[in-house]
């Protein structure tokens, strides 16, 4: 009990700090590498310099049970965090939809994540955001929303649509606050696969 509350708690505050975000318009892009734009994240570096790895367990939307270990199997994963009341969300991801299944799934694979729907979350919130995902076209997975996956990933996160950019040792190594077209998420892709 005292562990579903903790979550509901958990839930509630990050949907109070994304709704925040989302304007309903497009937000301009922007670098976490770049000066002006820096967003912190929780990685911490390690003795060699380099930056812990993420970690969480989570539930797909179709009920899958996935872990971090999802990112060693693409050299670049694309985490797309999204939510349901956000149009600037729901407007790319038709484009996120193709970009899923253009590129070898060793090389690039993407991620979203239904950050206003939590694992525990009725049948109608479910279903919701499954026919957003279906009327879209973002074939790919999305988890959830747990304790898990809000401490390694949205602990930073402001603003929806947030994008990710992961190795395949689960290091974050861009994050881009915004929606952008489908070939500015292509050129992104394409220069980290080069």
């Amino acid at each position: 009990m005292r562990t579903h509350c903790k979550t509901r708690l958990l839930s509630c505050i990050l949907f109070a700090v994304l709704l925040s975000g989302c304007t309903g318009k497009e937000q301009t892009p922007q670098n976490r590498d770049s000066e002006s734009n820096t967003q912190p994240t929780d990685q911490t570096e390690t003795d060699d310099g380099s930056l812990d790895a993420v970690s969480f367990e989570a539930r797909t939307l179709d009920g899958t049970s996935v872990s971090a270990d999802l990112f060693s199997q693409s050299r670049i994963t694309m985490v797309n965090v999204w939510a349901t009341y956000c149009g600037p969300c729901l407007s790319e991801m038709p484009g996120l939809g193709e970009l899923a299944g253009a590129y070898d799934p060793d090389d690039f694979q993407l991620i979203g994540i239904v950050s206003d729907v939590t694992e525990d979350a009725g049948e109608n919130a479910l279903q919701y955001a499954s026919d957003l995902v279906s009327e879209t076209g973002a074939d790919y997975p999305h988890l959830l929303l747990n304790e898990s996956v809000s401490l390694a990933l949205l602990t930073d996160v402001s603003a929806v649509p947030t994008t990710f950019f992961i190795n395949q040792d689960g290091q974050i190594l861009d994050t881009v606050i915004g929606a952008m077209d489908k070939s500015a998420w292509e050129e992104k892709i394409d220069a980290f696969l080069e």
